[in-house]
């Protein structure tokens, strides 16, 4: 099914030429939420108060010639792993963990109301951030807009529900593995993880310190870029396109079903963005290899942060969560430590690829949404962890800390994919302006 997208780039135009108003844009978006979200389960709360007074202040300012920002009225939504002054912060679970109420926001909420911005709610995530499918969280399963009986993704699942099916335009989510970029390709929209460290992850609970990024889902980079700017405080140059990058191999990382490589391909070539053979950044990793350094160092490090409250929680964790935080507890002193040198070694051989080729593509994910629940997948003929095959071609630039976006690249068999594209920190001008270049380009749907 065709899934409508609202784009926030036409509400600030219609608010500034006085055509409507923040007021009305959330009544419509908290209208939408309340018809919707039984449905698609994308939201954990509502704030409707305090989403109406930041409205009202939005059209107050408007009137008296005050324009704060582009996202200045617009309503937008955030996971339920930030702070917001006021209400609970649940992620995702029934434990102890991180039940109070925030006594004040997280950094980027501030920056958020700072804009003039309008936070409708709270969404769904998969428990504590720690899953790639987004159907394991104490409020229940985010749905995929396209199919309700597949995932949405996660962990930012309920973010990029909310883009997709056009309750709001903008969310926030964060990415650790890829809990960003792989929701956004299985919702068809766009999923932006920034360099790491560059928007403050001050006031968001952790998964694991050294890999968390704040991540931006828009239903168009044209939505998406100014989030950006707002939340990092730069401004992206005008800068033109590549039109040469460089191309991995997917199944050299990892399984890849052969449908969505061909397409990814094909959308490159249709987009007029040749490929140089990049595949030699991880021809020095088996298959499986990057993820297995990946997941040493997650473990250990979430394990680290709940350990304190796994023994009295255990009965209220969902069990697939509980477990894999307790492989952390596992990884020796010695495994943590061949761990960062391992990702110190393909920092470095990503670094020199990218400073050849500008910009890196692949595929995001290697297969199109499975079912909800579904633990094991099928690609080409092989058996594989459903977690383990999502995050597989996400994760690899989390132990880098590059930036990396998944953009929409069509369907297959009526679910969406997503193309990635991986940059330097500094070029993020250069990996916008190569994404928009795809974009402009009609996707093509295949198969039934």
């Amino acid at each position: 099914m065709t899934i409508p997208l609202t784009s926030a780039t036409q509400m600030g135009a219609a608010l500034r030429d006085r055509q409507t108003t923040s007021e009305r844009l959330t009544h419509d978006a908290v209208k939408h939420i309340r018809e919707m979200d039984h449905e698609l389960g994308a939201f954990v709360l509502l704030d409707n108060h305090g989403a109406h007074d930041a409205a009202t202040v939005a059209d107050r300012d408007f009137a008296a010639g005050i324009d704060h920002s582009p996202l200045q009225g617009i309503p937008v939504a955030v996971k339920d792993l930030f702070d917001m002054a006021g209400l609970p912060t649940t992620c995702g679970s029934a434990s102890s963990f991180g039940t109070a109420r925030a006594d004040i926001d997280a950094e980027v909420i501030g920056d958020l109301r700072r804009s003039g911005a309008v936070i409708v709610g709270k969404t769904v995530l998969h428990e504590f951030a720690f899953g790639a499918t987004g159907d394991r969280s104490a409020h229940g399963p985010s749905r995929n807009p396209h199919d309700r009986l597949r995932v949405s993704g996660g962990s930012s699942g309920g973010s990029a529900v909310a883009v997709a099916s056009g309750m709001v335009p903008l969310s926030l989510g964060t990415d650790t593995a890829g809990s960003v970029r792989v929701p956004a390709a299985l919702c068809g929209v766009v999923g932006f993880k920034p360099a790491f460290d560059v928007i403050s992850v001050k006031g968001v609970h952790p998964l694991a310190p050294s890999l968390d990024h704040v991540g931006l889902f828009g239903a168009s980079l044209a939505d998406t870029k100014p989030l950006y700017e707002i939340l990092s405080s730069t401004t992206m140059k005008d800068t033109a396109p590549l039109s040469r990058i460089g191309w991995i191999e997917p199944d050299a990382i990892a399984p890849t079903d052969t449908e969505i490589t061909a397409a990814v391909r094909d959308a490159l070539r249709r987009a007029g963005i040749g490929v140089a053979a990049a595949t030699s950044t991880v021809s020095g990793y088996d298959p499986g290899e990057l993820f297995s350094i990946f997941t040493a160092l997650q473990a250990r490090e979430a394990y680290d942060v709940h350990r304190d409250h796994l023994d009295a929680d255990e009965h209220l964790i969902d069990p697939g969560v509980f477990a894999r935080l307790r492989v952390g507890q596992t990884v020796t002193d010695s495994a943590f430590a061949d761990a960062q040198r391992a990702r110190r070694g393909f920092r470095a051989v990503v670094d020199a690829a990218l400073d050849e080729y500008g910009v890196l593509a692949l595929p995001s994910t290697p297969i199109t949404a499975p079912l909800l629940h579904q633990t094991t997948t099928e690609i080409g003929g092989k058996t594989v962890d459903t977690r383990a095959a999502l995050l597989s071609l996400t994760s690899p630039w989390n132990l880098t800390g590059s930036p990396a976006i998944s953009i929409p690249g069509g369907h297959l068999h009526g679910l969406p994919f997503g193309i990635q594209l991986i940059a330097s920190p500094g070029q993020e001008a250069l990996l916008f302006a190569t994404a928009a270049q795809i974009e402009r380009t009609p996707p093509e749907s295949k198969g039934n």
